[in-house]
């Protein structure tokens, strides 16, 4: 197999190379934290002055931890590290709890970020013959002008159609013969759908690859992509924080998202404690960002739980690889004394070919008690065939989640297209139990 580079040498560098230009950068990073109003000061509480008192990469531990509410107390401009005349460009979280988060970039913040995207693109093996449409939100949403940018880099026609209008996007593919798209997993599945319902031969298609992000999803859930649209499916590691998509993507092998160590610096984290993990395993993904000037972001917690490889790629990649995204320590539900991440129910109910593309999970009470009702789409010939076959299915279904978190849940079948579509970040989780 031909493993196609952006830049070789960078992607190949010895781990000694490497760790060397991570402490260059981590120094500079640290040069710019000072100049913000909230690093100076957390900085100066944990005895650091100067770039010049970060001797190794294991000065690192020494920096606080910074969090989401640390953006948000910090707004607007508490993070932000150069004067507003050489900003060119923001970007912001949706602001749900009231407080958006704020991310500012400089002109050579966007082109090292460009140049970084254009590297995951490649990766994959996309190249400057493909005709990439890019059906991520624009706008503030980092998503998809930061692929928009790295596709053009590398050369691809980019069709900038945004998210939404599925039969359009249907059309435009057609009409281009789009090879490679950009995409949240869940309405891609739903794309799927619409193609069946409209009659349309997936052979009309050009479809080669899609680069998969913004929400987590189950192996299992990429397997069916590939399988129901004849592709390959990639996944991909980002958040707004940390510059947007592009900190992690998987390469041609997709044994996991290569994390690009000389932009970011990866650590994983006991949740309990703060303290870092061994190599191999599972905790709570620490980032530090390396490249970005005008809004320097230092021992980010993502929340995401997850765990570096320990062995080589194959693609003869050295910058270590971090596996899927396990579940956030936000994310997990607390259901009967029990505890549960929505991947593991993803896991097991989409590994079931009688599944459908899409499921939501409601948690609610009956009486005293917690209740997990599980509703699953179904392909609509189930319906035509006996009850006991139907019965037969939701006792599967009920069987494989139960065996995986212990939980008894509730099982409902739908029709195809009877649950919520999403075309962006899917909402697979629906708590209405009262809050304390």
């Amino acid at each position: 197999m031909e493993v196609p580079f952006w830049n070789k040498e960078i992607e190949t560098l010895d781990r000694s190379s490497l760790e060397k230009i991570q402490l260059e950068r981590l120094r500079e990073a640290i040069g710019w934290s000072l100049k913000t109003p909230f690093y100076s000061k957390k900085l100066a509480q944990a005895g650091i002055g100067s770039p010049d008192d970060i001797k190794g990469l294991e000065d690192l531990r020494r920096v606080p931890f910074t969090v989401k509410d640390d953006l948000r107390r910090s707004f607007p401009k508490g993070h932000l590290s150069v004067e507003m005349t050489d900003v060119v460009r923001v970007h912001s979280s949706s602001g749900t709890t009231g407080i958006p988060t704020v991310i500012y970039y400089s002109r050579e913040d966007l082109e090292r970020w460009t140049d970084l995207l254009a590297r995951c693109i490649v990766a994959t093996g996309a190249a400057p013959r493909d005709i990439f449409q890019n059906m991520m939100t624009y706008g503030l949403f980092t998503g998809g002008l930061g692929l928009h940018y790295g596709a053009e880099r590398v050369g691809m026609t980019v069709i900038p159609i945004s998210g939404g209008n599925t039969k359009r996007q249907i059309q435009v593919m057609k009409d281009f013969q789009t090879t490679v798209l950009h995409i949240t997993p869940s309405y891609l599945l739903h794309i799927h759908s619409q193609l069946q319902a409209d009659g349309i031969d997936r052979a009309s298609l050009s479809l080669d690859r899609a680069l998969i992000g913004a929400e987590p999803h189950s192996e299992n859930t990429r397997r069916k992509i590939e399988e129901l649209l004849q592709i390959q499916a990639f996944n991909s590691y980002g958040l707004s924080e940390l510059n947007g998509p592009g900190v992690a993507f998987e390469c041609v092998c997709r044994q996991d998202m290569h994390v690009w160590e000389d932009a970011y610096i990866v650590e994983i984290i006991d949740p309990e404690t703060g303290e870092n993990v061994e190599d191999g395993q599972e905790g709570e993904v620490v980032l530090t960002n390396l490249i970005r000037q005008a809004a320097p972001i230092l021992r980010y917690r993502t929340r995401d739980l997850a765990f570096l490889h320990t062995e080589p790629c194959a693609c003869g990649r050295t910058h270590r690889r971090l596996s899927r995204i396990r579940g956030r320590t936000d994310d997990m539900l607390i259901i009967g004394g029990v505890n549960v991440f929505p991947s593991q129910i993803e896991e097991k109910i989409m590994k079931i070919p009688e599944v459908a593309t899409n499921y939501q999970i409601h948690v609610d009470k009956k009486g005293a008690l917690d209740r997990l009702i599980i509703k699953v789409e179904i392909y609509p010939k189930l319906f035509l065939g006996e009850a006991s076959k139907l019965d037969a299915l939701r006792q599967h279904i009920k069987e494989e989640v139960r065996s995986s978190i212990v939980i008894n849940p509730v099982v409902e079948l739908h029709e195809p297209g009877s649950l919520p579509v999403f075309e962006g970040k899917a909402k697979r989780v629906v708590d209405t139990r009262p809050q304390e």
